[in-house]
């Protein structure tokens, strides 16, 4: 039999070879070399050919398929689909994808969403093979669902205890062991009780959050002066995706120019991102986070008290209703304007100190047309920024980016006093 030219990467389940038909088993049958994770080689036992384990070593991996390419029938074998979190896509590219076959098969993450009749469809899915729990723990913090592959290191009682010992104790627990196998389980419940159970080694967690619960906020021993990551603020459901963005919020700190004896108003602070750097910066002044949703005030209080900002008045009320009861400010920030724009900066520029500045956040284009046509009719210039960031994650050896939605930072400063 003439060798072949390409590396065959197969996707196999629970049920190993009887699971395949047709090519891919005949190509597994016939192979010389067979390389794959120690759990999915034990998935094809009756095979004879020589094996490879494949875990930290992947650059010797790499270097014995370069080796024997063209010399070697060789098949890698992967649970499920080999290029959903799998080893695929790092050997192409390493390798080339034109040296390359691959033969998905169900990826177990499909079945695991399938058995406990959830969509996956805007989960937050990672493996714990290729990155640690620490290192997803923020991404798992906000998150509604998420699916984990799970590690021998890092299993279902122990990710439990962890997420338990964070205070991350809103989520309910799916474990699906052993998919498509004839011992097959699907276990539910809350995270204590999973803490105290065991689980077979193939298996794959899912996390649901409960309704209502807000996010908890990640403990720092040192917080940044402004543009602290996003999870450090409590924040409610389903809000927490509309807090202003710590880059956008650095920006927009800048933009307003606080200084250390500043008075300022944060009005629409949900939950008082904004406001709470603002008052690090304004050491000897003082900031005002005017909301009118009593859950998000309630928001304000609790993350002032974990930044230890004595600086800040939580304001419950209507703007610009409560405006008269205020100090006249330097800086205004408006934040997630909806109704009656004109109105409300009109409102808000004509209480500013001469000098002032005011600067408005939006992020849909309706909201930046009604912004726009509000500021020009109260000062001029008006200066506009279009803000999109990216934000890095590592996956296996590569850094890839994650695009966050665009917002829009629209400014005007109010003009100095005459003499």
């Amino acid at each position: 039999m003439t060798v072949d030219k390409k590396i065959h990467i197969i996707g196999i389940g629970s049920d190993g070879l009887q699971g395949l038909t047709g090519k891919p088993r005949e190509l597994l049958q016939s192979a010389d070399l067979v390389l794959g994770s120690e759990p999915t080689l034990a998935l094809v036992p009756e095979l004879s050919a020589q094996r490879l384990a494949i875990g930290a070593n992947l650059p010797e991996v790499v270097q014995t398929l370069e080796t024997h390419l063209g010399k070697k029938r060789m098949v890698v074998v992967a649970s499920g689909d080999p290029l959903f979190y799998g080893v695929a896509r790092y050997l192409c590219e390493k390798l080339g994808q034109e040296r390359f076959e691959v033969w998905p098969h169900v990826s177990s993450m499909q079945l695991a969403f399938a058995r406990v009749k959830e969509s996956w469809e805007e989960a937050y899915l990672t493996n714990l093979a290729t990155h640690s729990l620490e290192s997803v723990l923020d991404r798992i913090r906000t998150a509604e669902t998420v699916g984990i592959f799970t590690s021998e290191d890092e299993g279902p009682p122990a990710i439990a205890r962890q997420l338990l010992a964070r205070g991350l104790d809103y989520f309910r627990a799916f474990i699906c062991e052993n998919l498509g196998a004839p011992d097959e389980r699907v276990t539910q419940g809350e995270l204590s009780e999973i803490q105290e159970m065991e689980f077979a080694a193939l298996n794959v967690m899912i996390l649901k959050r409960k309704p209502g619960r807000p996010d908890q906020q990640r403990l720092s021993h040192q917080f940044r002066r402004f543009g602290n990551p996003d999870d450090v603020f409590i924040q409610s459901r389903p809000k927490s995706g509309l807090i202003t963005q710590a880059e956008v919020r650095a920006i927009a700190l800048a933009q307003l120019d606080v200084q250390p004896g500043s008075v300022v108003w944060d009005i629409g602070a949900g939950s008082g991102a904004v406001a709470i750097e603002a008052a690090q910066l304004a050491t000897g002044g003082m900031v005002y986070a005017i909301e009118q949703d009593v859950a998000d005030y309630h928001l304000i209080v609790a993350n002032a008290q974990t930044f230890s900002v004595k600086n800040l008045t939580a304001v419950h009320g209507l703007a610009p209703a409560v405006f008269a009861g205020l100090p006249a400010p330097d800086a205004i920030f408006v934040g997630g304007i909806r109704h009656e724009a004109s109105r409300l900066l009109v409102a808000a520029f004509k209480a500013m100190r001469p000098g002032g500045r005011l600067v408005v956040n939006t992020a849909s284009l309706e909201g930046l047309g009604a912004v726009y046509n509000a500021l020009k009719e109260i000062a001029s210039p008006v200066q506009g920024m279009l803000v999109n960031i990216a934000r890095g994650t590592e996956q296996l050896e590569t850094l890839r980016f994650e695009a966050l939605n665009p917002t829009f930072l629209l400014m005007v400063t109010k003009p100095a006093a005459t003499k």
